[in-house]
């Protein structure tokens, strides 16, 4: 299977180097900034016992001619609309699109761009994030990705990659409804973000303070309180998951959205919580918390990269 990855950020370059360990044809869309480093360094591993490196084949915009069989687009929101005019030369009509950002305007986007036929719904789970020069750093061991249709109609070619992906050691999830995984991503990673881009702490310090306990359950019962009234009520156990998660004591974690913010960075505020709470406003679901989050990420939004500039 030719296979593009769009990014070779800390998701993508994740799996596509699996990818392309196993065996696979494996090429990354990559800027050039991001190409430099991979072809002095290598596409280097690490973390968690990993520790090892490949060449990767690169390719930059410029350079992309021809349809690939599949296209894993992992880039940030901010990206999206240059990835689309990018990916174009690469899309065919036996293409396959496997977009792994959080949220859901980007499927919209590329059903817009290419027509929802080679669009398939896609979720990444992954606790990675990019070194200071520029290596793949796995944070802990939850390494997994989602597919399937968009209408949760069978299929032979998710069932192809996801072929290709287990061969690759990828664990592969095919639920009936892919669209519902995502909403129920979103779900976890506004919550994760609001929580902890609010209190601009760790999850552990939140929780450690008078009240802190609070706030998770809160803002998640806010963010599955839209996914509901979507048609798409969060499964107990998820729930239950995240709870474990934005409640637990002691814990380092956050979320990449929140590393951003405090290294003065964009977020992808518009595509994640703005998107979030319009939905929301559409579907007569009270957002208090999630709108507070989104107003304090927009004004350091503006802080950073003013609209217009």
């Amino acid at each position: 299977m030719k296979i593009l990855v769009v990014g070779a950020g800390a998701t993508g370059g994740y799996f596509g180097a699996l990818l392309a360990r196993s065996g696979e044809d494996v090429t990354f869309l990559v800027r050039p900034h991001r190409a430099a480093v991979l072809r002095a360094r290598g596409l280097r591993i690490t973390g968690r016992g990993e520790e090892w490196t490949l060449e990767p084949r690169l390719v930059t915009a410029d350079e992309l001619t021809t349809p690939y069989d599949l296209v894993l687009l992992s880039v940030k929101s901010t990206a999206l609309t240059q990835a689309i005019e990018d990916i174009a030369p690469a899309v065919g009509p036996d293409t396959a699109i496997v977009p792994l950002l959080n949220g859901l305007a980007h499927v919209e986007a590329l059903n817009a761009s290419f027509g929802a036929a080679p669009v398939l719904g896609g979720v990444a789970k992954v606790v990675t994030t990019l070194s200071d020069e520029g290596d793949i750093v796995r944070l802990a061991p939850l390494a997994h990705l989602t597919i399937g249709e968009q209408d949760g109609s069978p299929s032979p070619r998710v069932e192809k990659i996801r072929a290709v992906l287990t061969e690759a050691g990828i664990d592969v999830l095919v639920p009936e409804h892919v669209m519902a995984s995502m909403w129920h991503k979103w779900v976890f990673i506004t919550t994760f973000g609001a929580v902890t881009s609010l209190m601009r702490g760790t999850v552990g310090e939140i929780n450690a303070v008078p009240g802190g306990a609070d706030l998770g359950p809160a803002v998640l019962a806010e963010a599955s309180a839209v996914s509901a009234a979507a048609g798409h009520p969060v499964p107990e156990s998820e729930r239950a998951a995240t709870l474990g998660i934005v409640t637990a004591t002691g814990s380092p974690m956050v979320p990449s959205l929140y590393r951003d913010l405090i290294a003065g960075r964009p977020t992808e505020v518009e595509h994640l919580f703005g998107d979030l709470v319009a939905r929301a406003r559409t579907l007569s679901v009270p957002t208090p918390l999630l709108d507070l989050a989104t107003l304090h990420l927009r004004v350091h939004q503006e802080r950073v990269s003013p609209a217009g500039a």
